[in-house]
C-alpha cells in the first residue's frame, strides 16, 4: 500500500493524449488498471501472443510488472501502449498502441483485447486510432505489428487496418511475421 503524501509533496504523473473514439477511450495507464490487465493476461490463450514468455501471468506482482513495463515506456519515451477502456461500461478491456523498447525491431502499434471483448471490432477500432495518432505525432513513415504466424485473430486485424505482410522479425528468439502499416496507403 502506498502512504499518504504529505502536505506539499508531489509525485510524477505521467499525463499523456487521450483519444476517444465511438466506443472507446484510450488513454494513459492507472494503478487501477494493473488487476484488469493481470486478470486479462492470467488465461493463457491472451498470454500466449501478449506475455514475453508467452505464458499467463498468475499472481499479483507478475500483473504488476506487466503494467508497470508498459507504463514505465509511458514515462520514459512519452508515449506507449494505450489502457483501453469501453466508453459505455468504463471498463480497462486491453492495450493497444505504440510500442518501440530498445532492440524492438521497428515502430510498432500492438493490440491485446481481453477475451471478453473479443470479436466487436475493438482491436480494429483502437488501433486506427492510434496509427492515426502516431503518424499525426511522429516523422515516420511506417509502423510495424509483430504477430505470430499461428496467431489469426490478430492478422485479420492487421488486414482490416491495410497492413501486408512483409517477411519476418525475430523477437527474443522467436519468430513472428511483420506487417507493415505505411503512411502512404494509410486511410485512416
Amino acid at each position: 500500500m502506498i502512504p499518504p503524501l504529505k502536505p506539499g509533496a508531489k509525485l510524477l504523473k505521467v499525463d499523456g493524449p487521450v483519444i476517444e473514439t465511438e466506443r472507446l477511450v484510450l488513454r494513459p495507464w492507472r494503478s487501477d488498471d494493473i488487476a484488469a490487465n493481470a486478470a486479462m493476461l492470467s488465461d493463457p490463450d491472451t498470454a500466449r501472443f501478449i506475455t514475453p514468455d508467452g505464458k499467463a501471468i498468475t499472481t499479483e506482482i507478475g500483473g504488476w510488472r506487466n503494467a508497470a513495463v508498459i507504463s514505465g515506456h509511458w514515462a520514459l519515451h512519452g508515449f506507449g501502449m494505450f489502457a483501453v477502456e469501453e466508453r459505455s461500461s468504463r471498463r480497462y478491456i486491453g492495450r493497444v498502441g505504440p510500442w518501440c523498447p530498445p532492440g524492438w525491431p521497428g515502430f510498432e502499434v500492438g493490440w491485446g483485447i481481453d477475451r471478453e471483448y473479443r470479436g466487436k471490432g475493438y482491436a480494429v477500432e483502437a488501433a486506427r486510432a492510434s496509427i492515426d495518432w502516431v503518424f499525426a505525432t511522429f516523422e515516420i513513415e511506417e509502423i510495424i505489428h509483430c504477430i505470430e504466424s499461428v496467431n489469426a485473430p490478430s492478422q485479420a486485424v492487421a488486414r482490416r487496418l491495410g497492413a501486408r505482410r512483409d517477411g519476418e522479425v525475430d523477437l527474443s528468439g522467436k519468430l513472428n511475421e511483420r506487417w507493415v502499416t505505411s503512411r502512404d496507403r494509410w486511410k485512416g
